[in-house]
């Protein structure tokens, strides 16, 4: 995983061996009915918590999180972000995985388990259904990372939820693969934050600009995120573009 990435479509020659089972990484967004979280305040706790997840101790060799994992940060990075409250919130939270709080929102990233052996507590919870309006967050905080929204195509909660999450895993594997390493420890010191803004189509037009695969990541510490176009966008639609403060 690294730069401008199509985290969802890596190509598999038919000479090649099958792929290996597709693991999903559950997103839980708490959304109780009479307590609605900022926008952004949630998509910036989900950001958190998916790259919390994979960095945490116990998701290293030897850890007991290794498993499952190394597999799916090797292979197809797929997110689905689904909501919970009540009884059905307290129950995710006691599944393995990391909960992060941004601004009095919520979000718990789980396991990335295969498809196929996904806790019933987790199938059971609703992929869309409920969506939040657009907040004015104010500008980005000095010195955290900004995660940048496309202002088009608009995307619901649990979509941009998933793109954010991305984004801060492939952000992490890139510093360290770049050995930026000073960088990266420092932003799991103040437990991975970041800020989540949708961007103006000027804005936009200057973070997403240039052709070559890596152009923006190494002329402006802008990471892009491209969409496999399963749901919501068109195949190949950058959804954020991650930018590293000066």
């Amino acid at each position: 995983m690294s730069g401008d990435a199509s985290y969802d479509s890596h190509p598999h020659p038919q000479a090649a061996a099958p792929p290996p089972p597709d693991r999903v990484m559950p997103l839980i967004l708490h959304l109780e009915r009479d307590a609605m979280p900022p926008r952004s305040a949630l998509l910036e706790a989900a950001a958190s918590a998916a790259v919390a997840l994979c960095c945490d101790e116990r998701s290293q060799p030897g850890g007991p999180w290794w498993a499952e994992v190394q597999p799916w940060v090797a292979g197809r990075i797929r997110k689905v972000a689904r909501r919970a409250r009540g009884a059905h919130w307290v129950a995710v939270t006691e599944l393995p995985g990391v909960t992060v709080e941004r601004r009095g929102a919520q979000a718990r990233a789980l396991l990335p388990w295969l498809v196929a052996e996904m806790p019933r507590i987790v199938t059971r919870l609703q992929v869309g259904g409920t969506d939040l309006p657009p907040d004015d967050a104010g500008p980005p905080p000095d010195g955290l990372p900004v995660l940048w929204l496309t202002p088009r195509p608009p995307m619901t909660v649990g979509k941009a939820a998933a793109q954010v999450g991305h984004a801060t895993v492939l952000l992490a594997a890139r510093l360290a693969a770049d050995g930026r390493v000073t960088e990266l420890e420092s932003w799991a010191a103040g437990g991975f934050r970041c800020a989540v803004r949708t961007a103006s189509p000027a804005h936009w037009a200057r973070l997403a600009a240039g052709e070559r695969r890596d152009q923006a990541w190494n002329e402006r510490d802008v990471l892009l995120v491209r969409d496999a176009g399963f749901t919501e966008v068109p195949p190949g639609t950058i959804t954020v573009a991650a930018h590293l403060p000066p």
